[in-house]
C-alpha cells in the first residue's frame, strides 16, 4: 500500500470504532450528534472539502457533492448514525478502488521497468558510463551478465543467452552471438557482449513500446465514453429528481421528514461511481494483463473492437512463417542424403545468398576449404564448382538442362536445387520457408473461438501460397497481390460486413494494417511499420498469442457488460424500494458502496484473463 492508502486505512480504523463507541453511549439530543459528528469529519472532511471546491469551480455533479447532499441532509434529519455510515462505507469503497487501480497498475509498472538506467560506451578505447539518450548511432556499448540491454544493436563479439520476457512474454532465454541482434529491453544473462548500436534511444524497442504503453490510457472504448456521457446527464438527473421526490409528495400528504429521507436515500443510492470506476478499471486491467504476455493494445478501443472481431486476415511470410528458408528434403538418386547435402554446402560454401545459407545451415559441420576448387557463379542458373577434384553443378532445372542431366521434377512444393556431378544427375534438395511451429494451431484456436473465415493475402506466387493455406487449414487464400492490391481485398471484406482484424508483419503492410477494423502486427520487435500502424502489437513472433488476445478482449468485454448491468440493476431496483419507502439507508449504502466493492473485484477478473 501506498502512504496515501495507508492513511485513509488508519482513518477508516478509527472512525469505525469512534461510530461504535457513539452507539453504544447512552446519549442524546445535541450530545448523540456531537458523538457522530467526530467519526464523520474525521472519514470525511476531504469529501466535503471536494463538494465544496466543486461548487466554486461549477462542477457540482459529482459524486462528492452528491455524498455530502445525503449525509448532511441525514444529520439534518437527526439519522446521525446513518450519515456517519454513509460516509464511513462511501471511503471504504474509494480505498477498495485505490488499491484495485494500484493492482492493476502493477503489469504496467513491471514493463516499465524495462526502461535502461545506464549504457557502457566505448569511446577512445576507455570504458564509459552514459545515459542511454546520450549514446549515438553506430557506437560500441558493452553488455555484461546481469544487465539491461540498453539500445538495439548487432553483436560484434561474444555470445551470451539472453531474457525477454518483459518484451515477448517468453520465459525461454534466447541464445545470441556474432553477428545476429540484441534488443533493448532484455537482460543479458550470461556472457559479455560487444555490441554495435543500430538506433538511438528515442527510436529504439523499449522507447516505443514504453510510449505505445503509456499512451493507451488515451484511447476510450466506445462504451467508456458513453459512459463518461452517462454520469455526466443522469448525477444532475438524479438530484433534481432526489429534490422532486423531498418536495411534491409532502404538498400533498404531509410527513416532510420521511420524505426527506426517502430523497436521500434516493441520492446515496444513484451514485454512479461503480460504473465511472469499474469500467475504465476493467478496460486498464485487460490492458495490463495482455501485456505481461507480450500483447501491447495502443488503446481500450482495439481491445473492444477486437472482442468483436468476425474476420482474420493474415499475411503470409513472416507471419505465418519463419520469413527464411530452410532445408526441408534431400532426395538424392544415387548418394546417401548426408553426402548429397555435403557436395552442396561445399558448393555453396562461399555464396551468401538465402538458398545457399539455408543449406549450409541444414549441413551444420564445418566445410573443409581444402577440398575446394575453382568455383564459378552461373548467373540465373546456380554454381559450377570444384569439390575433392570432381566437377559438381548445384542450381535450377535450367543449369541441368545445359549441362545435360537427366533430372526430374519433385512432387514436393518449394524451391528445388538440382545437384549433379558433370551430366550425372545426383538428386536434388527441397527448400521452403517454413511454417511456425503454432501457427495451425492459431488458426484452429481461432475457429473454435468463433472466428467464422480466416483468409491469407499473399505476394506469394499461387501455388506456393494454396499449399501454405491448406496445410494450416485457412478457409481461403488470395495469392499474388502487391500491397495496395490486399487493401482492395481488405475493403471487399469490409463492405461485406465483416469486423475484420488483419495480421500482418508490419513491414510492408503498413497500408491494410491501417485499413482493418484492428490492425495486428506479427514479430514486431524493432519494426518501425508495426508499432506505427498497428493497433496491437504481438511482440514474440508467435500467431498463437493472437488467440489468447481475442480471449483477453472477450472476458474484458464480458466483464464490463456484467459490471453495467449489475449495477445499473441494482441502483434502479432500491431506487424504487427507496421512493415507495420500502429500503431505508442500509440499503442505499449497499446500492452505492456495496455495488462499487463487487464491480471492483469483477474487474480485477481482467488481471487475471491472461494468466
Amino acid at each position: 500500500m501506498s502512504r496515501k492508502q495507508k492513511k485513509t486505512l488508519l482513518r477508516i480504523i478509527a472512525a469505525a470504532l469512534l461510530c461504535i463507541v457513539a452507539a453504544l453511549l447512552p446519549l442524546e439530543g445535541v450530545w448523540k450528534a456531537l458523538a457522530f459528528a467526530v467519526p464523520y469529519l474525521i472519514i470525511g472532511y476531504d469529501v466535503l472539502r471536494g463538494a465544496a471546491l466543486g461548487i466554486i469551480h461549477g462542477q457540482v455533479f459529482d459524486e462528492k457533492f452528491l455524498m455530502a447532499i445525503a449525509t448532511l441532509g441525514a444529520f439534518a434529519i437527526r439519522e446521525y448514525p446513518e450519515a456517519a455510515a454513509v460516509m464511513l462505507f462511501y471511503q471504504i469503497g474509494e480505498w477498495f478502488q485505490s488499491i484495485a487501480v494500484g493492482r492493476s497498475r502493477k503489469s504496467i509498472a513491471a514493463l516499465m521497468d524495462i526502461r535502461p538506467d545506464s549504457a557502457t560506451v566505448l569511446r577512445d578505447g576507455a570504458e564509459e558510463e552514459v545515459d542511454p539518450e546520450d549514446v549515438a548511432l553506430g557506437e560500441t556499448i558493452l553488455i555484461r551478465p546481469g544487465e539491461r540491454v540498453p539500445l538495439d544493436g548487432i553483436v560484434l563479439e561474444g555470445s551470451s543467452s539472453v531474457d525477454t520476457a518483459a518484451l515477448t512474454g517468453e520465459s525461454m532465454p534466447v541464445d545470441v552471438r556474432e553477428g545476429e541482434r540484441v534488443i533493448s529491453g532484455s537482460i543479458n544473462l550470461t556472457g559479455l557482449l560487444k555490441v554495435r548500436t543500430e538506433s538511438e534511444y528515442a527510436e529504439s524497442t523499449v522507447a516505443r513500446i514504453l510510449e505505445l504503453v503509456e499512451n493507451s490510457a488515451e484511447k476510450k472504448a466506445k462504451v467508456e465514453s458513453f459512459i463518461t456521457r452517462f454520469a455526466r446527464w443522469y448525477t444532475p438527473v438524479v438530484v433534481i429528481g432526489a429534490l422532486l421526490l423531498a418536495v411534491i409528495p409532502p404538498l400533498f400528504v404531509g410527513d416532510w421528514g420521511k420524505w426527506i429521507e426517502r430523497a436521500l436515500i434516493f441520492l446515496v443510492v444513484s451514485c454512479p461511481c461503480a460504473l465511472v470506476v469499474s469500467v475504465p478499471l476493467s478496460f486498464f486491467g485487460g490492458i495490463g494483463g495482455a501485456s505481461r504476455q507480450g500483447i501491447l493494445i495502443k488503446g481500450a478501443n482495439y481491445l473492444e473492437a477486437l472482442a468483436s472481431v468476425d474476420t482474420v486476415c493474415f499475411d503470409k511470410t513472416g507471419t505465418l512463417t519463419e520469413g527464411r528458408f530452410a532445408v526441408e528434403a534431400v532426395h538424392p538418386k544415387e548418394l546417401n542424403p548426408d553426402d548429397l547435402l555435403d557436395i552442396a554446402a561445399a558448393a555453396e560454401s562461399y555464396s551468401s545468398h538465402p538458398l545457399a545459407q539455408s543449406i549450409l545451415r541444414a549441413h551444420e559441420g564445418d566445410i573443409d576449404k581444402s577440398r575446394l576448387g575453382e568455383i564459378e557463379e552461373l548467373a540465373g542458373l546456380g554454381i559450377k564448382a570444384e569439390v575433392d577434384g570432381e566437377t559438381y553443378y548445384v542450381g535450377n532445372a535450367g543449369l541441368m538442362e545445359k549441362v545435360g542431366a537427366d533430372y526430374h521434377d519433385c512432387h514436393l512444393l518449394g524451391t528445388i536445387i538440382h545437384i549433379s556431378r558433370g551430366s550425372k544427375y545426383l538428386g536434388h534438395i527441397v527448400i521452403n520457408d517454413q511454417l511456425k511451429e503454432d501457427a495451425a494451431e492459431a488458426i484452429r484456436s481461432l475457429k473454435e473461438l468463433g472466428v467464422q473465415q480466416t483468409v491469407m493475402l499473399s505476394g506469394d506466387k499461387a501455388s506456393v501460397a494454396e499449399h501454405v493455406a491448406e496445410k494450416l487449414g485457412i478457409d481461403k487464400c488470395l495469392p499474388e497481390l502487391l500491397p495496395a492490391e490486399k487493401v482492395v481485398q481488405v475493403e471487399a471484406l469490409l463492405a461485406q460486413g465483416c469486423r475484420l482484424a488483419y495480421v500482418g508483419d508490419g513491414i510492408n503492410d503498413a497500408p491494410v494494417l491501417t485499413r482493418a477494423d484492428v490492425g495486428i502486427a506479427m514479430g514486431a520487435l524493432g519494426s518501425d511499420a508495426a508499432i506505427e500502424s498497428a493497433d496491437i502489437v504481438l511482440m514474440d513472433d508467435r500467431p498463437s498469442r493472437l488467440p489468447l488476445a481475442v480471449k483477453l478482449a472477450r472476458r474484458t468485454m464480458r466483464i464490463v457488460h456484467e459490471n453495467i448491468i449489475f449495477a445499473l440493476g441494482v441502483k434502479v431496483l432500491i431506487l424504487v424500494l427507496g421512493a415507495l419507502g420500502l429500503a431505508n439507508m442500509w440499503f442505499a449504502v449497499f446500492g452505492d458502496v456495496g455495488v462499487l466493492i463487487l464491480a471492483i473485484l469483477n474487474a480485477l477478473r481482467c488481471m487475471a484473463a491472461s494468466k
